[in-house]
């Protein structure tokens, strides 16, 4: 791992994640492939698969879907400090990646969703605040669109995980065409999973 842990990289993290989390329409799942990209590619402080398993991880666990940044942030500072073997400074520095990045994801889009939440409500009936809420439908749904392609991207042997596919599009067809609720498909493909055959 590349980063040296001072205070000027703390800060950029936490000014990048500060940034993200006014981007996150939908989620800070849907900033994903930034945040892939900003310490995966660029800074080199997560590889791939520490990426890929901080959102998998979150999204398996129950709670909040923001956890998988405090993952992230976990993981840099982990990294920073030499790893989990090397002491309690690398724990100090997973506490404070934790902190870092949840602090910056959460507090601008709190303040800023507060904000205009008041206004909005006060001004609903206004034409321009109709067309915004109408809006942003599609643009939440191609930033899901952009993270799930970017999640996929490490199952990259169709003949080898062809039951990754198969589930992918089954779930999909049954989202799209019943009633069925969410969690059954998630508990079916834990299933699954649990019996390796996905």
């Amino acid at each position: 791992m590349s980063m040296v842990p001072t205070a000027a990289n703390w800060l950029d993290l936490f000014a990048h994640f500060a940034s993200l989390s006014l981007l996150g329409v939908g989620g800070a799942i849907t900033t994903a492939p930034d945040m892939h990209r900003y310490l995966v590619h660029n800074n080199g402080w997560l590889n791939d698969a520490q990426f890929t398993s901080s959102i998998a991880l979150s999204q398996a666990a129950p709670g909040p879907n923001v956890l998988f940044v405090a993952l992230l942030g976990w993981n840099v500072g982990l990294n920073a400090g030499g790893g989990p073997s090397a002491g309690w400074l690398a724990w100090t520095l997973a506490f404070l990646g934790v902190l870092v990045t949840m602090v910056a994801i959460m507090l601008p889009s709190s303040v800023l969703t507060y904000t205009a939440t008041r206004w909005a409500h006060r001004n609903r009936e206004l034409r321009g605040v109709r067309a915004f809420k109408t809006g942003m439908a599609p643009i939440v749904i191609a930033l899901l669109i952009a993270t799930g392609w970017l999640l996929t991207g490490s199952h990259d042997h169709p003949a080898r995980d062809w039951p990754l596919w198969l589930l992918t599009a089954v779930t999909t067809l049954i989202v799209w065409r019943t009633r069925v609720h969410l969690l059954w498909l998630i508990g079916a493909g834990a299933v699954l999973g649990a019996l390796g055959w996905v």
